[in-house]
């Protein structure tokens, strides 16, 4: 009886053991939460921690304190463009087709995240089904829904209908379909939303994309002005002092879900990356080291292309880290699944390089160089083909720039007296300018 006894709790014991161990190798494994949120219309000179002192963003600059600030990050000068890019992996000359339009045959980031076993929500602004003038604009070619871009659910604003995305928004859920949140502010719906969600699934991997409607234009009151409860939401009012507190509510906004994190217990499990979309609105100017810089949204100098981003991850990325190498907006793709464990299935290969390694301490694989398709289809806006590094410019026209000393280029140098000991530079612009076509 005692042998039998002896053997029974021996048997436990070695069970316990093997569960414990067991345990530990599946929280070892658990793959990270990502909560990737993009500003709309936001330039790196708007943000405390890179030298802007116009409009507080403690949030962001504690974000920024406690990870990785990157240095140069580039998108595209144009929403549209920036968001079909970030989403695919891809150069817009491969795969944009119109403005407010995402190709429906695209493999975005939704779908590998959802490949790798994350539950995928969106929120905030679609603007990539396209209306009627922008589907003709593009050759009759429509664009596409959440559901069938990877994403589980959403609460959005702009897939079928328009209406307002601050005061009184008309914003559509997988759910309940469009409806006017009468008396509420957008940010606020989305934000209610995303931390439901973040609830609902805390105890498995999940991807959140925010795309924010703020700090787009039209500019007008936040719910922290107490203009805001007698504001009509019809009105055409578009006036940029209102900026400063967009930009302030947006950075309340961001401290909440990092809040939420906290308090679900998730916060060393959770990837927290923020990005601006492209230049800040050329109706903002705002203070940056001492100097004003005006927005140029929708042009591609600096100005218009050079956007905050802050990765976040505590216990993983060192505090206090600062990442000078170039990022490009193709390489969040193939650094979520880097991430996330899944490889590329696409016919047509990515253009992104992963940041994962650098996220960690790791500077081995980085780019030298950024390259931008820029034909927005949109407005008056020209199209543009430049290939960039920290310093040098080029576009296809053949017109260099100098960035040290020239960042609004207004001097360009003509092919004609190109800096003679920048030859292997320029031949290396040369020939990605060729191969990219």
């Amino acid at each position: 009886m005692l042998r039998l006894q002896f053997y029974l709790i021996l048997l436990v014991s070695t069970f316990l053991i093997v569960s414990c161990k067991n345990g530990k190798n599946q929280i070892a494994v658990k793959k990270p939460n990502v909560i990737l949120i993009m500003a709309d219309d936001l330039g790196y000179e708007t943000i405390g921690t890179y030298g802007g002192s116009s409009y507080p963003t403690p949030n962001l600059d504690k974000l920024a304190n406690e990870g990785m600030r990157f240095d140069h990050c580039y998108s595209t000068p144009l929403c549209t463009p920036s968001r079909v890019q970030i989403m695919t992996g891809k150069y817009n000359f491969r795969n944009y087709i119109g403005f407010g339009l995402l190709d429906p045959r695209e493999k975005t980031f939704g779908h590998y995240m959802q490949e790798a076993g994350y539950e995928t929500y969106i929120a905030g602004k679609w603007q990539l089904l396209g209306n009627a003038y922008q589907q003709k604009l593009a050759g009759d070619r429509i664009g596409t829904t959440p559901e069938k871009a990877g994403f589980d659910d959403y609460c959005l604003w702009q897939i079928d209908y328009l209406g307002s995305r601050y005061k009184d928004p008309l914003l559509s859920t997988k759910k309940n379909g469009a409806i006017t949140h009468q008396g509420q502010y957008g940010p606020d719906v989305f934000l209610k939303n995303i931390t439901s969600f973040m609830e609902n699934h805390k105890d498995s991997p999940f991807f959140v994309y925010y795309p924010m409607v703020l700090t787009h234009d039209p500019f007008v009151p936040t719910p922290n002005n107490k203009e805001f409860e007698g504001f009509d939401a019809k009105s055409k009012i578009n006036d940029p002092t209102y900026f400063g507190e967009m930009v302030e509510y947006m950075d309340r906004i961001i401290g909440e879900i990092i809040k939420k994190t906290e308090e679900l217990g998730i916060r060393e499990n959770t990837l927290i990356l923020f990005v601006g979309d492209n230049g800040t609105d050329r109706d903002v100017t705002s203070s940056f080291n001492g100097i004003s810089i005006k927005g140029d949204k929708g042009h591609t100098t600096d100005a218009g292309t050079h956007v905050p981003f802050i990765a976040n991850w505590k216990g993983k990325i060192a505090p206090k880290s600062i990442n000078n190498n170039l990022i490009d907006f193709t390489d969040f793709l193939p650094t979520l699944m880097d991430i996330s464990g899944t490889t590329p299935t696409s016919p047509v290969p990515l253009d992104g390089i992963s940041f994962y390694q650098q996220l960690l301490g790791n500077n081995s694989q980085k780019r030298d160089w950024i390259f931008c398709h820029y034909a927005p289809n949109w407005g008056k806006f020209e199209p543009k083909r430049y290939v960039q590094n920290k310093q040098w410019k080029l576009y296809d026209t053949g017109e260099l720039y100098n960035l040290a000393q020239d960042i609004e280029e207004e001097h360009p140098f003509s092919p004609d007296n190109y800096p003679k000991e920048q030859k292997e530079v320029l031949t290396t612009f040369k020939g990605i300018l060729n191969q990219y076509k």
